[in-house]
């Protein structure tokens, strides 16, 4: 009925080994810095890299803003009719005034559309769902028309891995709007 176990003198050292190498394994303080290291810094960089990333995003908006104002104030006044500007002289005019943080020449779009009055105005808002560079225009207007500049970039996103995604555009990309609307002063 009962069977008898016969235990080896050297399995129960080979035991007592093992029991003794897993409590000096757990005693040792040694590499408990490290590791804690490595469970906390990949959390940590992600989120710091992605906070990082989102203040670059409202610091390129804010940029953009200010291009647009800046840049629009050349129709409002006039100087952009009176020295027949093209729509690459505006656009470049545009990128003279963003220091280093865009690709101007291939990524800002500008478009310019000029109403005779306010409640002429049509334009619907640009998304990301139906923004399209095909539809980007330059026409400044005259004196007293009504004109909108409008500014857009797709700004590239690089840390996407935290849920709360900032892109919009397909291609990891944010697009970021700009819009100024005035009435051109007398000139001339």
């Amino acid at each position: 009925m009962f069977e008898t176990i016969k235990i080896k003198s050297s399995d129960c050292l080979r035991g007592l080994r093992q029991s003794r190498l897993c409590r000096r394994f757990v005693r040792q303080q040694e590499g408990s810095a490290a590791v804690e290291f490595a469970l906390i810094a990949t959390p940590f960089l992600a989120l710091l890299f992605a906070i990082i990333e989102t203040a670059m995003v409202f610091f390129a908006g804010q940029t953009l803003e200010a291009a647009a104002a800046d840049s629009a104030r050349l129709i409002m006044t006039g100087q952009a009719q009176t020295q027949n500007f093209s729509a690459s002289d505006f656009k470049t005019q545009v990128c003279n005034r963003i220091y280093g943080l865009f690709d101007c020449a291939g990524g800002v779009y500008v478009d310019v559309k000029s109403y005779s009055s306010f409640s002429a105005v049509t334009a619907t808002p640009v998304t990301a769902s139906n923004f399209s560079t095909g539809n980007m225009s330059y026409s400044p207007g005259t004196v007293g028309d009504i004109v909108v500049v409008s500014l857009y970039y797709q700004w590239p996103i690089y840390v996407s891995m935290l849920g709360n995604n900032l892109r919009n555009l397909s291609g990891n990309k944010r697009l970021l709007a700009a819009t100024s609307v005035f009435r051109v002063e007398p000139y001339k």
